[in-house]
């Protein structure tokens, strides 16, 4: 079997990494990868842009790709799977109509509505005044989002009106995350703690993979600028099966259903950020038509299956005839990234760090491969992941590799995993 990952982050690298361990894989390709990806047995990059759809076809064809699995949002929302499908390709992930549901939080947010799927009230807005007056008439504190794709960054929770209004001004009038913030979706301020639930999807059915918690600000004790994910652990304790039960039956199955019903058949990984109130009430945040990352680093450390076989069982439709293994234990994962990140930060920074064991890794992001040395090239830049007998062992074992990295130009943070010790507690 021949695999394709199209991307160039921590997620791909994850991915590509856990389908390259079974013998039944021959080789796996990563458009355009990073310097972890290059450094892997039965790994190679390719030098195609995760958005050329035409030459990601063509390579596919000549390589005669078994299965292509599709990392970061932005190809889906392109239109990659709709015109690989038309050229007879295997390819995991939502079509472009169906990416609508991480492409537009606007498209989003309606869905849900419609379909009595839990989730915070909100407003959609395109102009400044009507956005204002809402923010007043609802009170404070509030969530302003970017309609469109912003990098993780298009999510601004304001504490005050003034916040609110340079939130809405930066994001409607001054153009400050282009055309994803044109339209701008203002939401309820919900209570409680986040988690990570995905799942592959058929069409019809569903597969869950292991649950997570991702962290999603910059500094300690949930502090800071909103990120791309500064570390995430799985399994997390705060999804207990009552919780779980609930999340199925109350969303993940109603919206795929719902999906098919309107003439969107959702086939891919689909991402629920949820809030989890004390009473074990659900609501969701949002949806990603992908895996998360960090989330993706300790999930696939733990994902004993095969990923691209149960991909293939997905395209037949055929989800409800396999089971995903899991190792028992906790993995987890803590993202370094470059000092000043989500703001300006330095690249070229030099890295080393000790070889991989069966229980620790270090998954790259962005950095390059250049005259046999690893740079770093990006905000988020590596993703140390360990796995350990309970949470607190697999994040003294993780900060401990973290230690071990050699990078004089990195920041993380110190607590990942302090929520779940809490929630254990």
């Amino acid at each position: 079997m021949k695999v394709l990952v199209i991307g160039s982050g921590g997620r791909e690298h994850a991915l590509a990494w856990q389908c390259s361990q079974f013998d039944e894989v021959k080789h796996v390709f990563v458009a355009p990868g990073n310097a972890g990806t290059a450094l892997e047995n039965k790994i190679s990059n390719i030098d195609i842009n995760s958005e050329n759809i035409a030459e990601l076809i063509s390579f596919a064809k000549e390589e005669s790709i078994d299965i292509t699995i599709v990392g970061p949002e932005a190809p889906l929302l392109l239109g990659i799977v709709d015109e690989f499908l038309d050229q007879g390709l295997a390819i995991f992930g939502p079509s472009k109509i169906a990416a609508q549901l991480e492409g537009s939080k606007a498209f989003c947010k309606d869905f849900l509505d419609r379909n009595d799927i839990p989730t915070a009230y909100y407003g959609v807005f395109t102009e400044t005044k009507s956005a204002t007056e809402y923010v007043k008439g609802k009170g404070l504190p509030i969530v302003i989002k970017a309609d469109g794709l912003a990098a993780g960054k298009g999510v601004i929770i304001a504490n005050t009106l003034g916040e609110a209004i340079h939130a809405i001004t930066d994001m409607l009038e001054d153009n400050c995350f282009g055309a994803a913030g044109s339209k701008v979706v203002i939401e309820e301020f919900l209570v409680g703690e986040e988690a990570s639930f995905i799942v592959m999807v058929d069409g019809s059915n569903i597969l869950p993979m292991a649950t997570s918690q991702d962290h999603k600000t910059r500094d300690n004790c949930d502090k800071g600028p909103n990120t791309g994910g500064m570390g995430a652990y799985s399994p997390a304790p705060v999804v207990s099966d009552l919780v779980f039960e609930n999340v199925m039956e109350n969303i993940i199955r109603p919206t795929v259903a719902a999906m098919r019903n309107e003439g969107m058949p959702y086939t891919g990984f689909l991402y629920a950020g949820l809030m989890i109130d004390d009473n074990g009430g659900v609501k969701v945040l949002e949806y990603n038509c992908r895996f998360g990352d960090p989330e993706t680093q300790p999930i696939m450390m733990r994902l004993k299956s095969n990923l691209a076989k149960l991909c293939l069982f997905a395209l037949n439709g055929s989800l409800d005839k396999v089971s995903a293994n899991w190792d028992d234990r906790t993995a987890l994962g803590v993202v370094m990234a470059a000092n000043g990140y989500p703001g300006s930060y330095q690249k070229g920074d030099v890295i080393s760090y000790p070889k991989a064991s069966s229980a620790s890794k270090v998954f790259h992001a962005g950095t390059k491969l250049e005259s046999n040395k690893i740079l770093s090239s990006g905000g988020r830049v590596l993703c140390a992941t360990s796995l350990g007998s309970g949470l607190k062992d697999a994040q003294e074992k993780a900060y401990g590799l973290v230690s071990e990295v050699k990078w004089n130009g990195s920041y993380f943070r110190t607590d990942i995993g302090f929520k779940g010790l809490r929630n254990k507690e």
